[in-house]
């Protein structure tokens, strides 16, 4: 992969995912800049994106919608199947997981744990508390 030069809208688009929680999505960073950067475009966003993601300086958070995460260490997410938010999930990392991979002949480099439920306020708004 040949090295970029600098943009200032690839570093506010690799900021705004930074700074967020949400894990956005290319719509949404894009949304957020659009303001900011007029001339910015939603293919500008996905492929600085993307392009982050293969460098390792951002987590892209496959599924039926792409997310985005700023933290790269290792963390597992949560998925809400009521609303679609995602989160992280709480909890250290276990390394474990990538010594018994490694243990069966498999050579580990990335993984994704991603849990799937109901987030506390869908829970709380449908009456349920399974936990």
């Amino acid at each position: 992969m040949q090295p970029q030069r600098y943009s200032l809208q690839r570093e506010k688009i690799y900021a705004v995912v930074r700074e967020s929680v949400e894990h956005p999505t290319a719509e949404m960073v894009f949304a957020w800049l659009k303001p900011e950067i007029p001339r910015l475009s939603l293919g500008t966003v996905y492929r600085n994106l993307h392009r982050m993601a293969e460098e390792g300086r951002l987590q892209e958070l496959p599924g039926p919608i792409v997310r985005f995460d700023g933290d790269t260490t290792s963390h597992a997410h949560f998925t809400c199947l009521t609303c679609g938010r995602v989160s992280d999930a709480a909890g250290p990392y276990d390394p474990e997981l990538d010594a018994a991979a490694c243990r069966e002949g498999f050579r580990v480099i990335r993984h994704a744990l991603m849990f799937y439920g109901t987030c506390p306020q869908c829970a709380k708004s449908g009456g349920k508390d399974d936990c």
